[in-house]
């Protein structure tokens, strides 16, 4: 018996790098699975960390929603430890080169891929803005969106560095996610989660927020 699929947290921290500035940060680490196999979204700073969590289970996927340094630096060595494929969608490859030069992610992610683990469907949503590549996971047997850094619980991510865009985040929020069920739970990259719901009235204050 391998246990009904779940939903598990790990907190890891490090530094955000980007247009010559860098922040201390604090990731969410997102382990989804059962007691045989898990799924890991985002390997942020602490492969070690990771793999604890993993415990003696095998990690099927690392899958990235983005490719800022704060969220795929432990992912090479996360995969080494694992044996586990790195997914990453090709349109962030210019950023992962800026963290893992001649190291190339195992498999491409595309809008509309479905990813499966512990009987749990995983689908992927294309949803550029904060990063050209970034995506989210919409696991809807588990009422449940995995958001990367493309909605928090109080808005949309940050859109003001290299290779983000505000209209491009606040159109893939608005068609992609805020279609889906009010009561979905929004995992973030940081902070505390959210639901679809609580924060699909707040859309007309972003857009005046942007302006």
């Amino acid at each position: 018996m391998t246990g009904s699929a779940r939903i598990e947290r790990v907190v890891t921290s490090g530094t955000f790098s980007l247009d010559g500035g860098t922040w201390e940060v604090d990731n969410n680490v997102w382990l989804i699975g059962n007691d045989s196999d898990v799924l890991v979204v985002d390997a942020a700073h602490d492969a070690a960390a990771i793999m604890a969590a993993a415990g003696e289970r095998r990690v099927v996927a690392i899958v990235c929603t983005h490719a800022h340094n704060d969220h795929i630096d432990a992912a090479p060595e996360l995969a080494r430890l694992s044996g586990a494929p790195i997914m990453l969608h090709p349109d962030d490859r210019v950023l992962w080169d800026m963290t893992h030069p001649g190291v190339v992610p195992d498999r491409d992610l595309t809008d509309g891929d479905c990813l499966t683990v512990a009987g749990v469907e995983l689908w992927v949503h294309h949803t550029p803005g904060h990063a050209p590549g970034a995506v989210c996971l919409y696991a809807p047997q588990l009422n449940a969106l995995f958001s990367g850094d493309t909605l928090f619980q109080g808005g949309p991510g940050a859109t003001g560095r290299s290779y983000s865009d505000f209209g491009t985040i606040i159109g893939s929020i608005r068609d992609r996610l805020l279609t889906l069920p009010p009561d979905t739970v929004v995992y973030t990259g940081h902070g505390d989660t959210t639901t679809i719901g609580a924060e699909s009235p707040h859309l007309d204050e972003w857009l005046a927020r942007g302006h």
